[in-house]
């Protein structure tokens, strides 16, 4: 929501363009990660660390990327609790930064991201405050009294 400002809102000043826009941005950015990973890989090929590490490190940025696809999706759809758990993850969700980009990338490509829970939340302040905006209408010196007389004659 950082790129969009208030136009998601109505939809209005650039929106279409700025989703356009983050979705390229974050599969050129999940692109140029996926090329550093394979320059670390080839590093390992040099250093002929043996197959079973070279496995290993490929089964580890696939899980902590599908960890960090999982968990950035569902942070697009509720707000994280902010649980030690939600904090063990960071560092996994870091390492897996390859699946939380393309998490963007793909919910950019139907909404920008995180949309959807800010339009809900939205909706939801503005109707608490027409109900209590319309509580609060006429003049509280005119109300009626005790026993339905008016204070003022």
């Amino acid at each position: 929501m950082r790129f969009f400002g208030t136009t998601w809102v109505g939809h209005d000043g650039g929106y279409g363009l700025r989703r356009a826009g983050v979705a390229a941005g974050a599969l050129a950015a999940a692109v140029a990660g996926c090329l550093v990973l394979r320059f670390a890989y080839q590093g390992l090929a040099v250093a002929d660390v043996g197959g079973f590490v070279n496995a290993l490190v490929v089964v580890m940025f696939a899980i902590c990327s599908a960890v960090a696809f999982r968990k950035t999706w569902e942070g697009f759809t509720r707000r994280p609790i902010g649980s030690a758990a939600e904090d063990s993850l960071r560092s996994l969700k870091a390492i897996g930064f390859i699946g939380s980009l393309l998490a963007y990338f793909f919910r950019s490509l139907t909404e920008a991201p995180g949309e959807k829970l800010r339009r809900e939340e939205y909706e939801t302040a503005r109707s608490q405050y027409e109900k209590r905006r319309g509580a609060r209408t006429g003049n509280p010196a005119a109300r009626k009294g005790k026993g339905g007389k008016s204070k003022r004659k």
